[in-house]
């Protein structure tokens, strides 16, 4: 493509060595027939550690979209497999300007790719909305700011994405959502399907003592709240649904 835009300017050249991969670069590399292969799986998941504005996510979710409408019998079955398909790309793209780019191209992409697919299947369908609003807390959750080479977002904190593992219930395609470190996911550790509540802002200074029956300050166990994720409807993702856990 002649107007192609490879670079943003030329101090971002500089300063951060960033520069856009050509789409027929981006078609090459994904035409191996080892890559073709984990795109036609739809659990199969990809990572792209300097995702810039999307090209090859994009592309990736484009081709997977093709492969979930192909292996779907109908609308429902279409949704599911739709989700599923985004649930398995994720990114990390140093730059905020690029990330809000990368999300608005993935969502156009996912849309515009549903829609077809609904049309194909039965032209008098409209589209679902929570499909919509979960691809959207997807999109969220998989893509994330911050540099891959120090595991952490643009305010230091870890970069943490999400898993959805999925599993068939009466027909339809169930998910349970747990969130990971990116970092314990390159170790190969598992960090469990907890997400810690949000502190408060004001802390007592005795709330680890209870007073016993002599008036004396006794150490009392400390109680760790944690929030987990409900196991729902592939198509229901948007709800995120909590329920709250306590360790002692």
């Amino acid at each position: 493509m002649a107007d192609e835009r490879l670079i943003k300017s030329d101090d971002r050249v500089k300063d951060i060595g960033e520069v856009f991969t050509p789409q027929r670069i981006v078609d090459l590399m994904l035409d191996q027939p080892e890559i073709t292969a984990k795109v036609n799986d739809l659990k199969s998941t990809f990572l792209e550690p300097s995702a810039g504005e999307g090209v090859f996510l994009v592309e990736i979710l484009k081709r997977k979209m093709k492969v979930a409408l192909e292996l779907s019998k109908n609308i429902a079955k279409f949704e599911d497999n739709c989700l599923l398909a985004l649930s398995s790309l994720y990114g990390i793209e140093l730059m905020e300007d690029n990330v809000e780019m990368l999300v608005m191209n993935m969502l156009q992409e996912f849309i515009s790719s549903y829609l077809a697919g609904i049309a194909s299947l039965d032209p008098k369908t409209k589209q679902n909305d929570k499909v919509i609003k979960s691809a959207k807390v997807i999109i969220r959750a998989n893509m994330a700011q911050g540099d891959a080479l120090t595991y952490k977002t643009s305010t230091d904190d870890p970069i943490i994405f999400s898993e959805w593992d999925t599993y068939q219930k009466n027909g339809r395609l169930f998910v349970q959502r747990k969130e990971q470190t990116f970092e314990s996911i390159v170790a190969g550790e598992d960090s469990g399907n907890s997400i810690a509540a949000p502190q408060q802002e004001e802390m007592d200074l005795f709330s680890s003592y209870e007073t016993d029956e002599e008036g004396d300050l006794e150490v009392k166990a400390v109680e760790s709240i944690y929030h987990q994720y409900d196991a729902v409807r592939m198509t229901d993702v948007y709800k995120e649904l909590v329920h709250v856990e306590t360790e002692k």
